[in-house]
């Protein structure tokens, strides 16, 4: 863990908090990838995401099929055409997700302290008191004081959108839950999550192997995002897949999201090309008051090793409201002084009010953040872990990014076809999210 070595410079003064922003031609290093969905899927409203600053277009196939997805994508494309900006593409897969099908689309309301059973019967009907699930195990897989909790988009924090249920007793194929707080449930899917009970299910899927074969293949895309990444395991294999389907190329983030995850988080880190902290499973799994120590000690060891780490879940008040809450804000800003590469966006540009908000404010306070980061003490740090003899693109590397601290206005631009170069860079100098130049996108 890092324990607040990655103080600010000493510009950072009252007369710099004092003095407007001034707009930058450069945006935030610190780089923002947005979930495209139903708020945030046309044309118009992409061209404004990636000029207010978003670098990755992600794709969540838990939801819809390939055919929503293909559309949303080809209205990226052209986006890009009218923008003249890059944006890479990452495809994020199901993994071992359980879901609650709402077939009428009608809200389900609970109340607190009432009962509801959870089932994996599908032929019963979804209703108030009713969930059926579909997972044949999952009553031998939770036991009495168990935590489940249910919602559309897991877990904004506000409770009104999400149920908290604890688990009473098992009867055969159901589940007796305590319902815990009142919410409606508005969609036709709720995702359901049991915190700390492992699923007895892989973690790159059939589904995920289809969507990846047919859609990812088709596209080519830049990154996979390998939700519930349990084991170092689980992105060899995945790896083995895409160099099946000619996506060699293609770089794989694993998401860590479980406590399973954390618990093999270093050799999962060894094999992965990035990380996804994510934040909203996590926090289920761990007690509140502990995610902040795994989070800065995922970042520092992924800026130790030189490999990309992403934050979710930074400002859900967003998803309903036009700026963040103070903490989110200062939470965003203390991820990149600790070393963050980038800051994913869900639920707020999937289906929010306020996409383009979104990233723009994310991107301002990046920016701040970035303008009073310490980077000589970083690269000091750094440079300690570095293993020697210096490989000579490393050396290279060293001696640009040192010189780049020195002048404190340096653009460094490395032109690289494997990404290998860039990533020499990132080990001196985080805050690059190496976006490889063989995008094949049209511009």
């Amino acid at each position: 863990m890092q324990g607040g070595q990655m103080i600010v410079e000493e510009n950072a003064k009252l007369s710099s908090v004092l003095t407007p922003s001034k707009p930058s031609y450069i945006q935030s290093l610190t780089k923002i990838v947005g979930t495209l969905g139903p708020n945030s899927r046309s044309v118009e409203v992409i061209e404004a995401c990636l000029k207010a600053g978003m670098s990755v277009a992600r794709f969540d196939f838990s939801w819809l099929d390939e055919d929503y997805h293909q559309e949303t994508l080809e209205n990226l494309r052209m986006a890009m055409k009218n923008t003249k900006k890059l944006c890479a593409i990452m495809l994020d897969t199901t993994g071992p997700e359980l879901q609650v099908c709402n077939k009428t689309g009608n809200p389900i309301e609970f109340k607190a302290d009432s009962h509801v059973t959870v089932t994996s019967d599908l032929s019963k009907e979804l209703c108030a008191d009713v969930l059926p699930v579909d997972y044949a195990e999952l009553a031998k897989m939770v036991q009495k004081g168990d935590t489940v909790y249910l919602g559309q988009h897991l877990f904004t924090g506000h409770e009104t959108t999400s149920v908290w249920l604890e688990v009473l007793e098992t009867k055969g194929q159901d589940v007796v839950c305590l319902v815990k707080n009142s919410a409606t449930l508005a969609g036709s899917m709720f995702t359901v999550y049991m915190s700390n009970v492992l699923i007895n299910l892989p973690t790159l899927t059939e589904h995920d192997k289809q969507v990846i074969s047919k859609w990812g293949s088709r596209n080519n895309v830049d990154f996979i995002s390998l939700s519930y990444t349990c084991h170092a395991e689980d992105v060899k294999e995945l790896r083995d897949f895409l160099k099946k389907q000619n996506l060699s190329q293609t770089q794989i983030y694993a998401k860590v999201e479980t406590v399973e995850g954390l618990k093999h988080f270093d050799e999962i880190l060894q094999e992965a090309d990035g990380i996804i902290f994510g934040r909203g499973n996590l926090g289920i799994d761990l007690p509140p008051e502990k995610v902040f120590l795994f989070q800065k000690y995922a970042m520092n060891k992924c800026n130790i090793v030189g490999k990309p780490v992403v934050i979710t879940r930074v400002v859900d008040s967003m998803t309903g409201n036009l700026r963040p809450t103070r903490a989110e804000a200062t939470d965003v800003a203390n991820a990149v002084l600790d070393g963050a590469d980038g800051i994913m966006l869900g639920a707020e540009t999937l289906r929010g009010l306020y996409p383009v908000e979104s990233i723009k404010i994310v991107g301002k306070i990046c920016a701040e953040a970035e303008n009073v980061y310490n980077h000589t003490l970083h690269y000091k740090r750094i440079i300690r872990h570095v293993e020697e003899p210096m490989s000579h693109a490393e050396s290279v590397a060293s001696s640009a990014v040192r010189s780049a601290v020195k002048v404190k206005a340096a653009i460094i631009v490395v032109f690289t076809s494997s990404g290998r170069a860039a990533r020499c860079f990132d080990k001196c100098l985080c805050f690059s999210f190496h976006i490889s130049l063989r995008s094949r996108l049209p511009v």
